[in-house]
């Protein structure tokens, strides 16, 4: 077999990994430190939920952050530890800590107990039904690596682990489980269905080689009707999550304008075939995430 190409490696020490100590580095990278949109991917449901909300609590917005990102490594640390057979076979994949021997699985489970931890003694200065949900939600952190073995749709579990912060958030602040959360949550879930189905069309061909899973092998060639289904749905139900929580057609008309015009660009630049083009707009979902939360944050000081 020819040596495996690792120029497309996401793993590379520069930035904030070059800066730290070689023996924290495996352990930062374990974490995604080195690629922080996973994190912003998971803090942006979180803060919708308080926005929606009404809350102007900066403190919980700052507990939220500290917990996404506690969470977020331990995610990708059960991912990697679950998925190391197939990354080493993977070359985007292949030079993470544990598929290369960086990391041994015993390091990397105590790694994991840490991360915990903290993301434990975040969810303990919420309230009772905030905690209650939280705990809920480590099932689906536990059963998501899993499903790229089983069906074509692990982005949806994806989705639904990912976007867990939007029930967290507005409970955090009402005390209870309501409909605009709920409507939030699903907008989530659809957000979440368009832009990781752009991120696995970097590792199609690598996926299909070795027998995993996805929505982007699912989709093929219709991706781009399948993301205009996602996207469209997205805007819908965050314009009704807005509405049920009470803010009015006018934040509603702006937030899915704003967010709709992001997905149209999307749309109009996808390439699934072009793994960097892939990645790139995968990426640029962080500013879905702003564009939905600075409008919520300023409707709770304008109308709240």
């Amino acid at each position: 077999m020819p040596p495996m190409n690792t120029t497309r490696s996401d793993i590379q020490e520069t930035g904030l990994i070059a800066l730290l100590p070689a023996p924290w580095r495996p352990y930062a990278k374990l974490a995604r430190l080195d690629r922080p949109i996973g994190t912003w991917l998971l803090l942006f449901p979180c803060w919708w939920g308080l926005a929606l909300a009404g809350s102007q609590n900066l403190w919980l917005y700052l507990l939220f952050a500290i917990g996404a990102l506690a969470m977020r490594g331990a995610g990708c640390t059960v991912n990697d530890m679950m998925d190391r057979e197939f990354d080493r076979q993977v070359a985007r994949t292949a030079l993470r800590p544990l598929a290369s021997g960086e990391v041994s699985m015993m390091q990397a489970g105590i790694f994991l107990a840490a991360q915990c931890f903290i993301g434990l003694a975040v969810l303990l200065a919420l309230n009772k039904t905030a905690i209650a949900l939280g705990l809920a939600s480590t099932l689906l952190i536990a059963v998501y690596p899993l499903m790229k073995r089983v069906t074509h749709w692990p982005q949806f579990v994806l989705g639904l682990a990912f976007n867990w912060g939007a029930l967290m958030g507005w409970t955090a602040v009402r005390g209870t489980l309501d409909l605009p959360a709920l409507l939030l949550y699903g907008a989530g879930i659809l957000w979440t269905l368009g832009y990781d189905t752009i991120y696995a069309h970097q590792d199609k061909d690598d996926d299909a080689r070795i027998g995993v899973k996805s929505t982007a092998l699912r989709f093929g060639a219709a991706t781009g009707r399948w993301l205009s289904f996602f996207y469209a749905g997205t805007v819908a139900l965050l314009a009704a999550a807005i509405l049920a929580a009470g803010w009015g057609w006018g934040l509603a008309l702006s937030v899915a304008l704003f967010a709709g015009a992001h997905f149209l660009w999307q749309l109009v630049w996808l390439r699934i075939d072009e793994p960097d083009q892939c990645l790139l707009l995968f990426r640029a979902n962080r500013f879905v995430g702003w564009l939905v939360l600075i409008p919520l944050f300023l409707g709770g000081f304008l109308f709240g």
